[in-house]
């Protein structure tokens, strides 16, 4: 961990504001720029924003002293930075130091100032630590717990006992994966809910979408376990033979019963991480070699671009796979969404990177854009990955929009993302925590992290 700090550290390397005059403190000013209301979709025009010890000392009119850094926003956008609610955190028993390194700035570099990692390890807690006490410049984490699956708690006393031991260890939730059963989940439920651990993720089998709902899961991701639930019971189908994501009962699928399904996710206030871009780009029937030839693809290491070229390849090549089938497949999908928009389910917005065709920071704003696809309104999407984390995780104020007293978190933007989704591509400069990346910065860094993966 320490060399991993060290790296960061010397990648990272922004001057410091000295101040000469004791009379103000050190500052940075974006001056003449248009702020984006996330919480009610509106502009507020010419705007300055005073930035002091890393939080947003004033949002109005500011006379700049001799001291401050000027950042022009004249006809420019500032929004909050995204947050990335579906995110996974290499460690370096896995993957090299200087791709942990790589992929924290990968998110960066897109305007995400926060990521909820989904798949936990002791590494994270300590990397947690070291972004909250400012050793390392890297979005905001929030980890999960290692796994719980059918592997790793078998019965119920495994689950009580690994639940009550994450809880200890010090992560923010629980991450629940398929192959759990009934019995292990109560243990998991039942423990959970007394040491005081939420629980996200998978909805395992056993355990169904109804029963999950009611459990009060803090989230469920990849609207996990919806598609099983719109199966009717009198079609008597084995609920374990869906395939990826229930897409093997795509036609036994009742969309009928989709609103009474969206309305109880709504009485019981369970918020949805959808990862649309996990299905419209790794399981799409869009060969991987167009993928592949992305720009943003030479971000990510050849070993790691190989294997998903392979994994790909292997998921399109099913013999039960085909693309009318995944067409109504993802109109299924798209129905849920625009459902659960009607009846105002909270969205979280996530995208499961690095995955398959999903390069950190990027796949962001391809789920963006497929939540767009799906009938969501751009001041709609920009909620879900701005002020809707805040408010989730209980911070709101603190991050997710830009006021006095919170956390100078936020993204430049050269056009206007409330009139195309697409124009939160356009980055003129990311800050976090009033860390300025400028863009000849992020694409200087960029360039470097390319040239390695060739």
């Amino acid at each position: 961990m320490e060399k991993l700090i060290f790296i960061l550290l010397s990648v990272f390397s922004f001057s410091l504001i000295t101040c000469t005059n004791p009379d103000h403190e050190p500052e940075t000013i974006i001056n003449n720029v248009n702020v984006i209301d996330v919480e009610n979709g509106s502009i507020i025009e010419d705007q300055d924003i005073v930035i002091r010890e890393g939080k947003i000392a004033l949002v109005g009119k500011s006379k700049s002293h001799k001291e401050s850094v000027i950042i022009d926003g004249s006809g420019k956008y500032l929004m909050p930075g995204l947050t990335e609610m579906h995110a996974h955190i290499p460690t370096p028993e896995t993957e090299n130091e200087a791709y942990v390194e790589d992929v924290l700035f990968l998110y960066l570099s897109q305007g995400v100032t926060t990521i909820r990692g989904m798949l936990g390890d002791p590494f994270h807690l300590q990397l947690k630590k070291d972004v909250e006490d400012e050793k390392i410049l890297s979005p905001r984490v929030y980890t999960s717990s290692p796994s719980l699956n059918g592997g790793t708690i078998k019965t119920k006393e495994e689950a009580i006992e690994k639940v009550s031991q994450y809880k200890t260890d010090g992560y923010d939730f629980l991450k629940v994966h398929p192959g759990i059963t009934l019995s292990a989940w109560e243990g998991l439920e039942e423990t959970a809910k007394s040491v005081n651990i939420p629980f996200s993720g998978h909805v395992p089998i056993e355990v169904g979408i109804h029963r999950a709902l009611e459990s009060g899961y803090a989230t469920i991701d990849h609207l996990d376990g919806y598609l099983e639930g719109l199966v009717p019971a009198d079609k008597n189908i084995d609920p374990a033979s869906g395939g990826f994501f229930a897409y093997n009962f795509t036609d036994d699928i009742n969309t009928d019963l989709i609103p009474e399904l969206v309305a109880k996710t709504k009485h019981l206030n369970v918020a949805v991480v959808p990862t649309q871009t996990l299905f419209t780009r790794w399981f799409s029937p869009t060969e991987p070699t167009i993928n592949l030839q992305e720009s943003e693809m030479k971000y990510m290491p050849s070993k790691i671009r190989f294997a998903w070229r392979q994994n790909k390849e292997r998921m399109i090549s099913d013999e039960a796979y085909n693309k009318e089938k995944w067409e109504r497949f993802i109109s299924i999908r798209n129905a849920l969404i625009k459902e659960m928009d009607k009846q105002d389910v909270t969205f979280l917005l996530g995208s499961d990177a690095p995955q398959v065709m999903n390069v950190p920071g990027f796949s962001l704003h391809h789920e963006m854009q497929d939540m767009a696809n799906a009938g969501l309104t751009t001041a709609k999407i920009l909620k879900s990955g701005t002020v809707n984390p805040a408010v989730f995780f209980g911070e709101e104020g603190n991050f997710g929009a830009i006021k006095t007293d919170a956390s100078a978190d936020f993204i430049l933007l050269n056009e206007n993302p409330l009139d195309n989704i697409k124009h939160s591509t356009d980055i003129a400069g990311v800050m976090v925590r009033g860390q300025w990346l400028s863009r000849d910065a992020i694409k200087k860094r960029l360039a470097e992290i390319a040239k390695k993966n060739k």
